[in-house]
């Protein structure tokens, strides 16, 4: 495929760049962002040998990403592949271990650099890949057609916001979309944006996400926290992003003065826990950190969970929970994983990460939109006073969500083609 001038301009600036590679991730460790005992996994160098054996790649940006991943492992397991998961995140690192099944392993996706790419292709010599989402990387999909290796963009997906950005550069994502052996969208208006703008090859399969089973839980941990809460409401504000844990310290403030109220803030980035701590104190609000062994006592609890892979346990815990990254930043989170765990969903306007997640649950009455601080004060206390209302908002949402699985099975035979096609090149 010829090379789109922009492209051509990159793949030199990254060739380039190839020597300081080492110097942006010591900056990265610095920060915390980085795993220093696996940092040369980043420049594409392997942690294991390679099995024989048909490998797959699959690779997902974080947490969401790659979470949404693992029923496709867990087929192509079944099938007889090994299978590599790469991420970008320690905190996907942290969640992959734990959940990934034997057949599986994970590494960190290596920078977008040629050399490094090339590096880890030459020891994986991958025999399919499958990329999540919306990660669309130059280099990536350059090297990858280059060895005539099948590219698939899975459980893909392409905002409004997203397409009219990448409608200003038609040549550079036409390029890049057009390297793809085929797309797998999550929605009609993620297919229908995508081949807009340049993939040939596109197919609507859903979303992956309603096909993840229910987020783990700690059944001590479930018991130790359920008996310090009581019969005390409980709710969760779950994967909160600068500027929604003041506005959650708030709706803590007002509504404590009427319920013996506990409310859970799980930040998207736990490191922030004690920042969260200090701003809640300016507000008036005593709070108290998981990570600093704190248990969830006093008449009104405002509670940090500044820990890492436990929103299964505080999903269980509460009948309701706002979703952030939706009032005071823009792109939602994933509504399924509290949605399949009892929970009824309050979220803000700025969703379009999942917009047509929200809009089925918004339409069955298992979710509200809120646009305020005064509305989330009002929607939450009219939930407390009215239990009978909540538990048929939190059966909604439930039924929503177990009515759209059934993507990995769409995936799987859309696959197909390319399974013989390995089987037929193994023999």
């Amino acid at each position: 495929m010829k090379q789109e001038p922009l492209f051509r301009l990159y793949r030199t600036a990254t060739h380039i760049a190839s020597p300081f590679a080492s110097l942006f991730l010591a900056l990265r460790r610095q920060r915390g962002k980085e795993d220093a005992t696996r940092l040369h996994e980043r420049l594409g160098w392997a942690s294991r040998a390679r099995e024989p054996g048909p490998l797959a790649w699959l690779h997902g940006a974080s947490v969401g990403e790659s979470l949404a991943l693992m029923p496709l492992v867990e087929r192509l397991v079944e099938r007889g592949f090994q299978v590599l998961v790469t991420t970008g995140t320690v905190s996907s690192a942290h969640m992959l271990a734990a959940r990934l099944p034997a057949g599986a392993f994970h590494h960190y996706m290596p920078l977008d650099l040629p050399l490094c790419l090339q590096r880890f292709l030459d020891h994986w010599q991958p025999a399919l890949v499958l990329v999540a989402e919306s990660e669309i990387w130059p280099n990536l999909f350059f090297e990858t057609q280059q060895r005539q290796i099948p590219l698939i963009l899975v459980n893909a997906r392409m905002s409004e916001r997203s397409f009219q950005r990448w409608q200003k550069f038609p040549n550079v994502i036409g390029a890049l979309l057009g390297r793809l052996d085929m797309c797998l969208a999550q929605s009609q208006d993620d297919a229908d944006r995508l081949h807009l703008l340049g993939a040939s090859y596109v197919q609507v399969t859903g979303n992956l996400k309603y096909d993840v089973a229910p987020l783990p839980v700690d059944g001590m941990k479930l018991a130790s926290l359920s008996a310090q809460i009581g019969s005390r409401p409980v709710w969760v504000a779950a994967s909160t992003h600068a500027g929604e844990e003041e506005i959650v310290a708030q709706v803590h403030l007002a509504l404590s003065q009427h319920f013996p109220l506990v409310t859970i803030v799980v930040p998207r980035h736990p490191r922030r826990g004690p920042h969260i701590a200090q701003q809640a104190k300016a507000l008036g609000v005593s709070a108290l950190l998981r990570s600093q062994g704190a248990d969830i006592e006093g008449q009104s609890s405002f509670y940090i969970a500044d820990t890492m892979g436990e929103l299964g346990l505080f999903y269980r815990l509460a009948s309701l929970a706002f979703l952030g990254k939706s009032l005071a930043a823009h792109g939602g989170q994933n509504p399924i994983e509290p949605a399949k765990l009892g929970c009824a969903i309050v979220h803000g306007p700025f969703v379009e990460n999942f917009a047509d997640v929200y809009r089925q649950l918004d339409a069955a009455k298992g979710a509200l939109c809120v646009e305020t601080s005064e509305e989330l004060i009002q929607v939450l206390a009219r939930m407390f006073n009215d239990s009978a209302h909540l538990r048929e908002m939190s059966r909604k949402a439930g039924e929503i969500v177990g009515q759209f699985g059934g993507a990995s099975d769409q995936i799987m035979r859309s696959l197909e083609p390319f399974f013989q096609q390995i089987l037929r090149e193994q023999r």
